[in-house]
Order: structure tokens, then C-alpha cells, then sequence
């Protein structure tokens, strides 16, 4: 046990310089901590490190004109960039902490490469509002990790949340991690060659520890004990969202069901309840990242992308969204219909024969089981004609046999004139280049059900610029940082871009970290 002050032998179990709650985005606070020379703990509330991150199939970054984009030739701007986040996010979070979050992700990069356990790749993912002003239509702003082998983990290895799969479906984890779990596991190998920071799973914070005004350390539940820690410099709170607590989402407002969310199974919102209790304001609390969801036999309705055909319609059968939109746009859609009453969950993908019965999802993120399963929940229906397929899911023929009509002469066209499917890059990613307006003209037909999904809450503690909490007036809290989704999130209500999230998690940790580290010098 660390030595300490004799004032604190009664107080404290532990101490430590920096205590890092959460193991997704706040693994980049504690390495940063650590390599600065502070002593650090990183508690995780779960078995497995790497929370919702390791579940992101890419592990992107939303890094304008970093080091890796550099190197392979971009010709974008940082002011090209703050036009667009500013023109996506406008007043809605201050400028000054979307400046932070635009300007630093760069410097963040160039720290990371200065150490071999990081390697980065530049993987091309177009801007969410193709249409704002100096959109990267190209994706010349996302940096995703380059895969490793699971062994170069050292005492971390087997250790790395996910993939979904493995966790859903009780699939074998994968040797070579890729995405976010690749992300994770390049922090983690990298801190295994550090002597100066410890990793607990299976400790949640259940308590912050105030002194006078000023957060001095945590209560950890570490495997069912209490273990009270002080935390020298502060406490970085990075434990996710509370997209995992019913209850939390129902008091705040936040659309969509606990059930559906592909948040890490920790985020149940423990440290913003520590954190409120400590006087800590709060932010965008009804807010999450959204996206449709495929509803599978287990009744989870999980996010999908990568829609290579198909309309989705409501329960009147008519076509209501921009179906290859950005899942957060396409997401927020559905809500707002779903407000107004003009759509319903489930809602219906309704597709052709031409590709088989499976539905045009190239990216379901929880694989599809037998199809026959399906079938049998009543979640997927086929007929021979237009009106069946109606009477199957229960929507008007009339108008569902309209609906396909009108989007085949917009397909023959080649321009949607009703709610713009194509009309930006994005739309066209999966699609190569070439219209997604596909025509639905080969029987037998198919539906498939969806409902709303989510990637985690994005409400949380308001923070400045150095990522340190704020009460309801605006002073920092002294001792207490946050990050990630337990951070109000920098982009407000919108998704500007792929890799904003982890990007955001990771820079806001960081920070916290370097503040920590600048006290006492």
C-alpha cells in the first residue's frame, strides 16, 4: 500500500494521484496521467475493459489535419473545419469548448505516435451534413487503429470488452482485435509498460469523497468491498452514459428503451449521480446518439447500417425518412415522427427478392441468426404480392402498393423528390458512388421489422475547456474532470461526424489528465 500522510490514515484505504472511472475514452486520461509521471488507478465497473468503444466496429476518430492525415496528403484546415462543427453544432455547447475539441485531436495523435504501442491508419468516412459548409466529403477527417494481435496485451489479454457477437451471441473473441477494440487494447498495452498505474475491473465508483468544496477522492465497490481512495490531484469521471438505467432515462426524457441500446453494459450512470451529488451541473440529459435498430428474436433492437436497398415505412405504409441518411439524422427522424404520432414502432423495411430473402443490411453489428427465427417471432414476412406483404404487417394495401410506386418511378428517375436519399456522399458510401434509390420490382416481397437504437446517452456533466466539472454557476468543481458520454457532449444535439464520440472521450480525458498533471509544478 502507497504511503500517506498520517491526516489520512483513518480517511483513506488507498492513495493514489489521479483515480480514472471508466475504462472506454478514460483509458487516454489514465495513460496520459501515467506517463506523466502521476500514480494512477483506473477502476472499471465491469469484467472487461474498454466499455461502449470496444464495441465500435471502427474505433474512429473525428481528428481534423492530424498527423496521420498529414502523411497521406490532405489538403484540409482547421478553419475548415471549425466552419463546419460550428456550422453543424451552432450556439448549442460553447464555442470555446468546440474550438478545444477541433483544434486538439491533432496533438492528441502526434502524443500517442511518440509511443510504439500506437499505430494509426487514415480510413476515408464522409462528414455527417455533407451539405454545411466545408464538409469533408472525402472522410480526410476519420483515423481509425490499426488492428493487434490480442497477446501483445500482456496481462490485458482476453481482457478487452466484445465483440458484440461474443457478447450477445456467445461467439469466440476474435485473436486479432480491430475498431474500437483495437483502440482499447493499444491503451492498454501500452499502460502494461508502465509501473505507475493500476487496473481494477469489477469496481465501480459509487461515491465521491468531498473536503471543503473540493472532490479528494472516491468510494470504490471493488468485488462487493468498499475501498475508499484518495485521489491526490483528482478524480476523471469517464464511466460512459446511463443509457443501461431505465429509471435515469425515464426522468430525463430520453427516447428509445434500455433494451435496444448498444451502450456498454456498466453505463448505468453511477458516476453522474456521484457526480450531482458533489454539485455538479448538468447538460443535454435527454439526449443520446441514435440510429434505427434491426429487431432480432431476442427482442433487441440493435443499430444498423449500410442499407444497400429497401424503404422503410410506418404503420400507414408510407415511406417517412431518408433511409441511407446518417443513423443519428435517420434516428432523430424517427423520433420526431414517433413525438407527432405520425410513426409507431415497429416500423418496416420492405424490400425485394432480387438479393434472397435476408434483408439489404451490410452492417447489422449484432449478426443475424436463422432466418427461420425470425419468421417464427413474427419480425420478418414475405409474400408474392404488395397486398399481402400489407396485410402481413397490418398497413393499408392501398397505400402501401402506392408507396412502392411512387419510390420505383423516383428510383427510374434517379432522384428522390421526397426526402432527398442520395443526394450527399454519405448516402452513397454504401452504395459506391451509385444511387441507393433501388427499385422494389422482383416478388416475393419481404418486411422486416426496426425500431429505434442507440449508441449510448450523450448527456452529462458540464466541463470547460480543461474538462474539469462545473457547478449550476459555472465554477469549477476543483478535483473532479469528466469525458466521454458521462461529459456533456461537445457536439450538443447533432453528429457531425464518424469518430466524434471516441474522439471527443478520448481528447477530454487527455486533457483532464494534463490539467492533473500541471498541478503542484
Amino acid at each position: 500500500m502507497p504511503d500517506f500522510d498520517a491526516e489520512f490514515d483513518l480517511e483513506f484505504d488507498l492513495e493514489f494521484d489521479v483515480v480514472v472511472a471508466g475504462s472506454g475514452g478514460g483509458v487516454a486520461g489514465a495513460y496520459t496521467a501515467a506517463r506523466e509521471g502521476l500514480s494512477v488507478l483506473l477502476v472499471e465497473a465491469t469484467d472487461k475493459f474498454g466499455g461502449t468503444t470496444a464495441f465500435s466496429g471502427g474505433g474512429g476518430m473525428w481528428f481534423p489535419c492530424n498527423p496521420v492525415l498529414q502523411r497521406a496528403g490532405t489538403d484540409d484546415t482547421i478553419d475548415d473545419a471549425l466552419t463546419y462543427f460550428h456550422a453543424v453544432v451552432g450556439e448549442r455547447t460553447p464555442q470555446e469548448l468546440q474550438d478545444t475539441y477541433v483544434r486538439g485531436g491533432a496533438g492528441l495523435i502526434e502524443y500517442l505516435e511518440q509511443d510504439p504501442a500506437f499505430e494509426f491508419a487514415v480510413f476515408p468516412w464522409p462528414d455527417y451534413y455533407g451539405a454545411a459548409p466545408k464538409a469533408r466529403n472525402d472522410g480526410y477527417r476519420h483515423t481509425v487503429p490499426v488492428p493487434v494481435p490480442d497477446q501483445e496485451l500482456g496481462p490485458y489479454a482476453g481482457l478487452v470488452r466484445g465483440p458484440l457477437d461474443t457478447e450477445r451471441l456467445g461467439a469466440p473473441a476474435p485473436d486479432l482485435l480491430v475498431g474500437g477494440r483495437a483502440l482499447i487494447g493499444r491503451f492498454l498495452a501500452a499502460m502494461a509498460r508502465l509501473s505507475n498505474v493500476d487496473c481494477w475491473r469489477n469496481a465501480p465508483l459509487d461515491e465521491l469523497i468531498v473536503d471543503d468544496g473540493r472532490v479528494v477522492g472516491a468510494v470504490i465497490d471493488r468485488d462487493g468491498t468498499p475501498v475508499r481512495v484518495r485521489a491526490r490531484r483528482g478524480v476523471l469521471l469517464a464511466s460512459g452514459g446511463f443509457e443501461q438505467n431505465a429509471e435515469m432515462r425515464a426522468r430525463y426524457g430520453v427516447p428509445g428503451d434500455a433494451n435496444d441500446t448498444m451502450g456498454g453494459p456498466g453505463n448505468t450512470g453511477r458516476a453522474h449521480l456521484a457526480a450531482m451529488a458533489a454539485g455538479a451541473d448538468v447538460d443535454l440529459m435527454d439526449q443520446a446518439w441514435w440510429s434505427p435498430g434491426m429487431t432480432h428474436p431476442d427482442g433487441r433492437s440493435a443499430f444498423a447500417l449500410w442499407f444497400t436497398g429497401g424503404i422503410f415505412v410506418n404503420q400507414d405504409g408510407r415511406r417517412f425518412v431518408n433511409e441511407s441518411a446518417p443513423y443519428d439524422r435517420l434516428g432523430r427522424d424517427v423520433i420526431r415522427q414517433i413525438e407527432d404520432g405520425t410513426a409507431t414502432l415497429p416500423f418496416w423495411m420492405i424490400y425485394d427478392h432480387r438479393a434472397g430473402e435476408i434483408p439489404p443490411v451490410g452492417a447489422t453489428n449484432v449478426s443475424m441468426v436463422d432466418p427461420a427465427q425470425y419468421r417464427d417471432a413474427g419480425l420478418w414476412h414475405t409474400s408474392d404480392t404488395i397486398a399481402g406483404l400489407a396485410e402481413a404487417i397490418g398497413v393499408p394495401a392501398a397505400e402501401l402498393e402506392a408507396t412502392i410506386e411512387r419510390f420505383n418511378t423516383l428510383a427510374a428517375s434517379g432522384v428522390d423528390e421526397d426526402f432527398g436519399r442520395g443526394a450527399e456522399p454519405y448516402d452513397r458510401i454504401f452504395t459506391q458512388g451509385e444511387s441507393p434509390l433501388v427499385p422494389i420490382d422482383t416478388p416475393p416481397y419481404h418486411a422486416a421489422a426496426f425500431g429505434l437504437s442507440d449508441l449510448g446517452t450523450k448527456g452529462g456533466l458540464r466541463t470547460d475547456t480543461c474538462a474539469r466539472v462545473l457547478t449550476a454557476d459555472g465554477t469549477p468543481i476543483p478535483g473532479l474532470y469528466a469525458a466521454g458520454n458521462t461529459m456533456a457532449a461537445v457536439s450538443g444535439t447533432t453528429y457531425p461526424g464518424g469518430g466524434n464520440p471516441i474522439g471527443a472521450s478520448l481528447l477530454f480525458s487527455h486533457f483532464a489528465a494534463l490539467d492533473m498533471a500541471t498541478q503542484g509544478r
